[in-house]
């Protein structure tokens, strides 16, 4: 079983006021409707974007149902720009009960950075959501549908993924061949090796209840891209029941992913998924 290392840094966040507060757990129950998880690696440009559009919908929300309850969790992955300092003008702005920076020690990988904001987290749902906002904020509801058709869940988890899939043939159109045959090689990967249900295993806006948020992420051990890809596969071997559905998504320039070296980073950590569970050197909680 993984174990979570927290430095001492990255057991407080920053308060609006500039004052340590210690971080909840997973294991506490629940105390907001929706935890909102942005993992954050350089991105003092595209964050502001995100956030803008988030918040507002959030706030709208709110307003309507003043018994919804919200929280915005931005993990900075130990980014060497000014990531935390964007991300804390909108703790100051909104209040540090509803927008919260976690600020690493050094860089875990996307995989990482989300464990450690769900593990900080306290909604009864959590959401993952990119801090490029590629997907639509508001397209929340249409996978909130997803997890709501699931019902009844079993032991209160269930994990609803927002999906590309349905966008794939344009995507194509735009892409060089040489793009195009290293996603459908992954593609292939993922469903020969861990995970046949699920078309689009790497979209980042992904609603989990808490419970299945605590039981996947703590049998986690890919840090970094290929992290989704054994979420679902620990899902699917606990049998925890998992809607695809399409929103609407955007390519943003800045990603992170560099073509040909983390769909081979990707590729290998595919085959330690299936591998590394086979042998029982991996195992499930």
């Amino acid at each position: 079983m993984p174990t979570l290392q927290r430095h001492e840094e990255e057991k407080f966040f920053v308060n609006a006021e500039g004052r340590k507060e210690s971080v909840p757990s997973i294991h506490d129950p629940a105390t907001r409707e929706l935890s909102v998880v942005v993992p954050s690696y350089n991105e003092e440009e595209r964050l502001p974007l995100m956030m803008d559009e988030a918040l507002d919908y959030l706030e709208k929300r709110q307003k309507r149902d003043p018994s919804f309850t919200y929280e915005v969790i931005v993990v900075d992955d130990g980014s060497k720009d000014q990531t935390t300092k964007v991300a804390m003008k909108y703790c100051k702005k909104y209040g540090s009960d509803k927008v919260r920076v976690l600020s690493l020690v050094k860089n875990r990988g996307k995989g990482g950075a989300v464990r450690m904001g769900v593990f900080s987290s306290r909604g009864k749902k959590i959401l993952m959501a990119d801090a490029d906002g590629a997907t639509k904020f508001e397209d929340i509801e249409k996978v909130e549908e997803g997890l709501r058709n699931l019902q009844p869940w079993p032991n209160q988890m269930a994990i609803s993924c927002g999906s590309r899939a349905h966008l794939e043939k344009d995507s194509i159109a735009k892409r060089s061949y040489f793009r195009t045959l290293l996603m459908y090689g992954f593609h292939f990967l993922v469903w020969f090796l861990c995970v046949k249900e699920i078309r689009d295993t790497q979209c980042g806006f992904k609603l989990l209840t808490r419970e299945a948020a605590s039981r996947t992420f703590s049998t986690l051990h890919i840090e970094r891209w290929a992290f989704d890809v054994e979420l679902l596969y620990i899902a699917q071997r606990l049998r925890i029941p998992i809607a695809e559905v399409a929103v609407n998504w955007t390519e943003i320039e800045g990603s992170k992913l560099v073509p040909f070296w983390s769909w081979l980073q990707m590729g290998r950590d595919l085959l330690f998924i299936r591998l590394r569970y086979m042998t029982g050197a991996w195992q499930l909680e």
